[in-house]
């Protein structure tokens, strides 16, 4: 110890002074080595707790357009033929339908097959049939009338008929079926938490869930023969309905 102290009083002060430092480190390192190994950690907060709840909503409308999907069929010897009355007939149509400005109207299907037969085995064409179809959206208080002159215009089968809800309807039923479907998962929120004796303190997360457009309703039109075409066809009676909008929302509630 008298060697060592010797040895520090011949030092020069600031010889003296990086020495004191130099010692000190080692100190400290020596007791940060000897905590014991054991030492409890530290206590984590704890996480959260959530609740996720999924709420519906529906809102009804009444259906006030009427989608539409008609044409021209027709039979004959030869194509040309067949083609040249399947346009002539379609033109007619098609005419009629801009001059009564009817909503979203295009050509869903063109076609042109042989007609064949069948005899001692062999396969034969007989004819060739051609068909020409439209999809228009007119309102429903007009449709009836509208489909009977697309008959007498030439239009020889009806395809389908459905009734569906104007597009601005649907966006403000939405809304409102969105609206519904949070004030619905807050309720089962709250009769939940309720049970448990819990409150609720926030809501952290919402979701709102891809729904499906909504269908339309759909009417069952009895295809037309090509004769009636050629015939008086009287008013045909066009009933609307209603239309279901649905909507999911998710929501997560901290406890």
């Amino acid at each position: 110890m008298t060697r060592s102290f010797c040895f520090y009083s011949r030092l020069s002060t600031p010889d003296r002074v990086k020495t004191l430092f130099f010692v000190l480190a080692l100190l400290g390192l020596t007791s940060c080595q000897a905590l014991p190994t054991n030492a409890e950690p530290q206590t984590l907060v704890p996480l959260s707790r959530t609740l996720t709840v999924s709420g519906k909503g529906n809102v009804s409308i009444p259906t006030t357009m009427t989608q539409v999907r008609l044409g021209v069929e027709i039979q004959g010897k030869t194509a040309q033929v067949v083609q040249q009355q399947v346009r002539s007939r379609s033109q007619a149509v098609v005419e009629l339908l801009k001059t009564r400005q009817v909503d979203k109207l295009q050509t869903t299907g063109i076609s042109l097959n042989p007609n064949y037969t069948y005899k001692d085995g062999k396969q034969s064409i007989n004819g060739y049939s051609g068909s020409n179809i439209v999809s228009f959206r007119i309102e429903t208080e007009k449709a009836g009338t509208l489909l009977d002159e697309a008959i007498k215009a030439g239009a020889t089968r009806i395809d389908g008929v459905s009734f569906v809800a104007a597009d601005e309807a649907i966006a403000q039923a939405q809304q409102q079926a969105i609206q519904k479907a949070t004030e619905d998962a807050n309720k089962q929120a709250d009769a939940a938490l309720n049970a448990l004796n819990l409150k609720s303190k926030e809501i952290i997360g919402v979701q709102i869930n891809g729904a499906n457009p909504p269908q339309p309703v759909v009417f069952a039109v009895p295809r037309l023969a090509p004769q009636l075409a050629n015939q008086k066809a009287a008013d045909l009676p066009v009933v609307g309905g209603e239309q279901k909008v649905e909507q999911s929302v998710t929501l997560q509630i901290r406890y």
